[in-house]
């Protein structure tokens, strides 16, 4: 597996976690660009073309208002008049809210040498995401924006946390009805799917072709539901339970996570202490020190202090909170982020929480106005968390907003992972604007056009294996592809086996026979040896 490959598995996570875009620069000014019904391609970000297409704001009523969707593409690399030329295949990412645009920006090249030239590869924002129109956005300026919490605390660092999200959540869902332009409830998975579609048939197609990551899997087997006959290819990628997720319940995420963290553990004794900093004889031993410190910082909070810029310095309290998120978030992608996770928790074990600190990505930076015109344009359509609470609030049933009703569900959840303090979107819906919960009803059990394939981790942290086995086995025809590792859909470890078998669906529809187990590559390692990995001080 070449590095670049395997620089693209590290560089998703974020997309697929937060939403939010890591690497590749959208120079475009998307205001340039006329949403129109057709799909009406300009040149932008040097190799790419943009668009922004009209569709219904309300499908049932299609004729009162639109949305604009915004996509971008890598035109294929053979002549759209070739024998070889395969039409668009849609990239989705996570969140829910991942922006698609971001993706392919970031990916494309990295994901063509995956599947080849053949196709356009093609990415857009979903509806109230970005730099679709209307945008779901809670707060009129980003100045009251940064007063809200900039990430999730966990709901153990201390006797008031949860009764804290309690009240967080219950106001940002106020602040959402008090402002919502009446928009707000289109922003759902099943419009989405719809938008999906449209863009399909304004390429000059009549079926999807699809490769969806995470919680772009719901958006999949939606489609799937709702169109079973518009499939020409569709992957889902670390698949969620769709009807855990539209039940608002979110029981099933968990039931892996600590199987990976158990696999960070049995790795770095397996290392030893030239590999793996945080190198004790035994995992209960290096749990043990962790457990120490965890604690520890609960009633002592470590300063922490680094130079991410020569001119402005970066600087937090790293406490409870952003230590729990910093792990969690790097059992996402175990070959790239397990080595330096070590090196963090070890230098913090000897009070330096500067490592953990970069490492967490929670950098706090006051607000700053827009410097010029095109920074303005960047704020206006950057991807906020908003989209995402919109979305799974929109999609999922209502839920009851007393306190202790909402605490027994939270306790339900532990019963099933001791992580349960850190993935919290139930939480964000409560007090949701009551819309009407008109969706169509889905059963997840449709016979596809051509059969879908799933793929799973055998150790994914949010989207765990049994997952992918009920979906796969509620699609008649479907194939699961189970790729042997540690992290967050297949993209998490190198594994060409996989990569082959994702390429022959895309361009010959042959898929992987019922039970194959992809392994990863030789010489993929999670604490690589030669590494500066070091237990002194830094």
């Amino acid at each position: 597996m070449s590095h670049s490959l395997f620089f693209f598995f590290a560089s998703v996570f974020c997309l697929l976690r937060f939403g939010q875009h890591v690497m590749g620069q959208d120079t475009f000014d998307w205001n340039q660009i006329t949403p129109s019904d057709s799909l009406a391609w300009v040149p932008c970000n040097t190799n790419f073309e943009c668009a922004r297409l009209t569709v219904p704001l309300d499908y049932k009523n299609p004729n009162v208002s639109t949305a604009a969707i915004a996509l971008i593409r890598l035109p294929a690399g053979v002549p759209t008049n070739s024998s070889d030329y395969r039409g668009p295949l849609i990239l989705g990412a996570g969140g829910p809210g991942g922006s698609g645009v971001d993706l392919v920006l970031a990916n494309a090249d990295l994901a063509r040498a995956i599947i080849g030239p053949q196709f356009d590869l093609v990415g857009f924002d979903g509806r109230g995401i970005s730099r679709s129109t209307p945008r779901a956005s809670f707060f009129p300026t980003q100045a009251e924006r940064a007063q809200f919490p900039a990430y999730l605390r966990s709901l153990n660092a201390s006797e008031d946390a949860f009764g804290r999200a309690y009240a967080d959540f219950t106001l940002q869902s106020s602040l959402a009805r008090a402002r919502d332009d009446g928009s707000l409830r289109f922003t759902n998975t099943e419009s989405t799917a719809r938008d999906m579609l449209k863009i399909v048939q304004a390429h000059g197609q009549k079926k999807v072709q699809y490769w969806g990551f995470s919680i772009g899997s719901v958006l999949g087997t939606t489609f799937a539901e709702m169109f079973p006959d518009k499939i020409e290819r569709l992957v889902i990628d670390g698949v969620m339970d769709p009807e855990d997720y539209y039940s608002t319940s979110w029981l099933t995420n968990l039931h892996d996570t600590n199987q990976t963290w158990n696999i960070f553990l049995d790795g770095c004794v397996a290392a030893g202490p030239s590999a793996c900093a945080l190198y004790e004889p035994t995992a209960a031993a290096i749990q043990a020190k962790v457990d120490a410190f965890s604690k520890q910082l609960k009633t002592r909070p470590i300063a922490a202090i680094t130079s991410l810029s020569s001119s402005t310095p970066s600087y937090h309290v790293v406490d409870y909170s952003m230590l729990r998120q910093t792990i969690f978030t790097a059992l996402y992608t175990p070959y790239a982020s397990f080595q330096p996770l070590a090196t963090a928790l070890h230098q913090l074990s000897l009070g330096n929480a500067s490592a953990l600190y970069e490492m967490s990505g929670l950098f706090a930076s006051p607000y700053q106005c827009p410097a010029n015109a095109a920074e303005a344009a960047q704020e206006e359509f950057s991807n906020l968390l908003d989209g995402q609470v919109a979305i799974q609030c929109n999609d999922g049933a209502a839920i009851s907003t007393d306190f202790n009703d909402v605490k027994a569900h939270y306790e339900k959840l532990c019963a099933t992972s001791p992580w349960c303090d850190v993935l919290l979107p139930r939480l964000t819906c409560l007090g949701w604007p009551k819309n009407s919960k008109d969706n169509v009803a889905l059963s997840f059990t449709a016979n596809t056009s051509f059969p879908m394939l799933a793929v799973s981790n055998t150790a994914d942290p949010v989207t765990p294996h049994a997952n992918g086995v009920k979906v796969s086995g509620n699609f008649p025809g479907s194939v699961l592809l189970t790729q042997d590792s540690p992290g967050h859909t297949s993209i998490a470890a190198p594994s060409t086996c996989t990569l082959l078998h994702i390429a022959a669906y895309f361009i010959n529809g042959t898929l992987p026979a019922s039970g194959t187990i992809c392994p990863v590559d030789d010489g993929a390692e999670l604490f690589p040896s030669g590494s500066s990995a070091t237990q002194s001080a830094s």
